[in-house]
């Protein structure tokens, strides 16, 4: 094999390093490493991670080594310097300090799988995290996906990752849940508007999750909307995070959509099975436990859709490993998955959800929907929070009639009633189906 430069022999390192190991493994351990120098016996090549050059030295050293003694013909050391992204000198990564730092500080670029499912999401992630001038390419940048897909994940990398690289930023990440919980704290004099407002719109990158809570809360709509266009016309970063794309959801200010339909649109879906291995793998190499192969592609057999419930694996199996001190059988793995399947199934609805739901979205007092008024925004109301609850909730006719003051007989009529009044009123309809998806998503 004729090589002619330092790039060439580490590209037929790589491709000989790529016969003994996955495409998600190489492309989450080895492909950021880049070639510097060739001393005598050694090869020296760099990496921008802590993190990933202390799991290639721990794992992978030995392929690596073998693949360099392949292409040179004899042994050669491999050496992995970490290097500064600007002046390339050796550095040691600052610690990232934040209210929440011992749970926002584990999610990182580096221990995020990249895979078919989330690779446009991650890389638009990355380059606002490395590169705050592209606010004029990915404002404002949208990540939607159902739960539990890795949209959290690359929330918090960015936070983190400019922490490091740009730590003059202003930085601020919420949940849409505790954007709304703070505003109705001003509304009570807890904090002035005028706090709460300076608090989010003089920040440099606003990195707010889950914004689909806000969806038909008139108040907080307009408050994020005000935030959100004043951000923008200042030049500065906005990303959210959404279960869904912006276009379907229907009780949304139709400014907000329009403004998050103006940046880029990221989706996650479910990972395939090769990313899900490599999440399984990661997990267990960050918590020190060596899992056989058969064990983690049964994991990525069973578990299919939620990350989460991976990790909740992989951590269970560690807690098992470190009190009974033994290797886990596949059967100790096929209970440790129904538990965690168990465990994060959601709590029922609330018929005090439903009611609160359809107040904020038909602007009708909650004690109204629960008395006996009978002007017709209060009557419709009403009937649209049974049908609600028929169709979210397990109760029977007689125990929603019961917390309505209604007979059975009643509850029965008033679905069939709103089931045919949406079918023929398809606007309606989709403002209901939104109400019924905010419901499931907030339990």
């Amino acid at each position: 094999m004729k090589v002619d430069s330092l790039n060439d022999i580490w590209d037929a390192v790589c491709e000989e390093i790529k016969k003994h190991i996955t495409e998600v493994s190489f492309n989450v351990w080895i492909k950021d490493l880049s070639p510097r120098e060739i001393k005598p016996g050694e090869f020296v090549v760099s990496i921008y991670s802590k993190y990933k050059k202390q799991i290639i030295e721990m794992n992978y050293m030995e392929l690596v080594e073998n693949a360099l003694k392949e292409v040179f013909g004899i042994p050669t050391k491999l050496t992995i310097v970490l290097l500064d992204d600007f002046n390339n000198e050796p550095i040691d990564i600052k610690p990232i300090t934040n209210e929440n730092s011992d749970f926002e500080s584990n999610y990182t670029f580096d221990n995020f799988i990249v895979g078919a499912s989330n690779r446009f999401a991650h890389a638009t992630a990355m380059a606002i995290a490395e590169n705050p001038s592209s606010v004029h390419l990915y404002n404002p940048l949208v990540i939607y996906g159902n739960s539990g897909v890795g949209k959290t994940h690359l929330l918090l990398a960015i936070k983190n990752r400019m922490s490091v690289v740009w730590p003059s930023k202003k930085i601020c990440y919420i949940r849409g849940e505790e954007f709304g919980n703070q505003l109705i704290n001003s509304l009570q004099s807890k904090l002035t508007m005028e706090e709460f407002r300076n608090r989010f719109r003089q920040t440099d990158v606003l990195l707010m999750d889950d914004i689909h809570f806000i969806a038909g809360k008139e108040s907080m709509m307009e408050e994020f909307f005000n935030t959100i266009n004043v951000l923008f016309q200042a030049g500065k970063q906005i990303v959210v995070t959404s279960d869904r794309p912006p276009k379907d959801l229907k009780t949304f200010d139709e400014r907000i959509r329009s403004r998050l339909e103006s940046g880029i649109l990221a989706d996650i879906t479910p990972p395939d099975f090769e990313t899900r291995v490599g999440i399984i793998k990661t997990k267990a190499e960050m918590l020190n436990i060596d899992l056989s192969e058969n064990i983690v592609y049964y994991i990525a057999e069973n578990i299919k859709m939620n990350t989460r419930q991976l990790e909740g694996v992989v951590k269970k199996l560690k807690a098992f490993m470190d009190l009974q001190n033994k290797v886990p059988t596949m059967a100790v793995v096929q209970n440790i998955i129904k538990e965690v399947i168990n465990d994060q199934r959601p709590e029922p609805i609330k018929i005090e959800e439903i009611i609160r739901a359809v107040s904020q979205n038909y602007s009708i007092p909650e004690k109204d929907i629960l008395s006996k008024r009978r002007t017709a925004p209060v009557v419709y109301a009403r009937q649209v929070a049974m049908y609600i609850a028929r169709e979210t909730t397990e109760l029977s006719y007689q125990a929603i009639g019961e917390s309505f003051g209604k007979d059975h007989t009643t509850i029965l009529y008033t679905v069939s009633k709103i089931e045919k009044h949406l079918k023929d009123n398809p606007f309606e309809k989709e403002m209901v189906d939104e109400i019924i998806k905010n419901l499931k998503q907030e339990i």
